[in-house]
């Protein structure tokens, strides 16, 4: 198939520009006009697939659940936000349900599927501290532990890829150091950890931090804080919900300018609430929520923020028309960003030749045109 744009994101920068996919792969990219195309989309925008690495569900459907069928529907259907990769993520639970969960979410990937890549678990929890959980059921909350830790990743098939945990309550950061050295991503999230603690966790294989701002101990002038690190560690990871909720546009714009290009991630942080009208209540981490009229969800015991219904592709028009982020910057956020933190920046992330074909055609208004997954139309 052959597709063509005068707005092709290519080297940061919209160019004049044909795409030919075979194999699920890209397999030239051409100048304009010179090769007859099966699709021509004028001026609307083709840029690539968006990858959310922090999501817990959508449409009725929590990772927690265990659901084949559910899982399966979420991700064929999350790609009319333009998400053509995701990690499905987990909220701190007993180990008897963490463990079908993973177990489920592994079976699926092995299995086979459609839409969205699955790219495989992102473990939230347990491994919090409870002055910063949030939603997360404090009750199933514990100490990082290796054996334990290795009990999921069996159930998982070796699927977890990335976990946010309480860094500071690490014993020696051996969870920490062991994740690393076995290529798994550690974010420091749901954490009271000073800003030296946080340095220290960076030093010892952390690359990331969960959703900054949210769940971790601020900034102030004289005490650092998580919030602080998130700024100041240049080549740490950074999630961040862009819903202009969980963070006001100016905080947003904070931290963007701060971190600079490349190492912002955006991330939806959705639940299963995703879909549903205002006034919807679910059952999340043995918790109930309630969507609010501004999308957002809240604890209905205390009011508390549980978390959000962001679509990927809402996120980039917020960062880029009410945050005022540098185009490059918000985009950065959802593709090359966090395939680089993921290590599979050979083949997700930008438009180039021997990539895989993800791509998002955006109308003026960042709605969804047409999203390609491995090169076969979503919409």
């Amino acid at each position: 198939m052959l597709i063509q744009s005068n707005k092709v994101w290519l080297a940061d920068q919209f160019v004049p520009a044909a795409i030919e996919m075979e194999g699920g792969k890209i397999k030239d990219i051409l100048p304009l006009g010179v090769k007859e195309t099966d699709v021509d989309y004028g001026d609307l925008r083709i840029v690539p697939g968006f990858l959310d690495i922090h999501c817990h569900g959508a449409y009725n459907f929590d990772t927690n659940d265990a659901s084949e069928e559910g899982l399966r529907y979420w991700a064929r259907q999350i790609t009319d936000e333009g998400v053509t990769a995701f990690l499905a993520t987990t909220v701190t639970q007993s180990e008897e349900v963490l463990t079908k969960a993973v177990a489920n979410v592994a079976k699926v990937i092995e299995a086979g599927y459609e839409g969205a890549e699955i790219l495989g678990i992102h473990f939230e929890g347990p491994y919090l501290d409870m002055a910063f959980k949030g939603a997360q059921p404090g009750q199933h909350i514990v100490k990082p532990a290796i054996e334990q830790f290795n009990r999921y990743q069996a159930a998982a098939g070796g699927h977890i890829r990335y976990v946010t945990m309480a860094t500071e309550t690490d014993e020696n950061f051996a969870l920490t150091r062991y994740l690393n050295e076995h290529d798994v991503v550690v974010s420091i999230g749901h954490s009271a950890a000073t800003y030296g603690q946080a340095v220290m966790a960076y030093a010892h294989g952390a690359r990331s931090i969960s959703h900054v701002y949210n769940g971790m101990t601020p900034f102030h002038h004289r005490a650092n804080g998580l919030v602080g690190a998130a700024f100041r560690l240049r080549t740490m990871y950074g999630e961040i919900i862009c819903d202009g909720l969980h963070s006001t546009p100016a905080a947003l714009n904070n931290y963007f300018m701060s971190k600079g290009p490349d190492y912002a991630i955006m991330v939806s942080d959705a639940l299963m609430a995703k879909g549903a009208p205002t006034g919807s209540r679910f059952i999340f981490g043995g918790n109930e929520i309630e969507i609010y009229p501004d999308g957002s969800a809240h604890l209905t015991s205390d009011g508390t923020l549980a978390g959000s219904t962001l679509r990927l592709n809402e996120g980039l028009r917020i960062l880029v028309e009410d945050a005022l982020i540098p185009f490059n910057y918000a985009l950065n956020a959802c593709t090359i960003n966090p395939a680089r933190c993921l290590g599979i920046e050979t083949r997700k992330g930008s438009i180039r030749t021997g990539m895989d074909a993800d791509l998002v055609v955006l109308e003026q208004d960042y709605k969804v045109r047409q999203t390609y997954c491995m090169g076969k139309t979503m919409l």
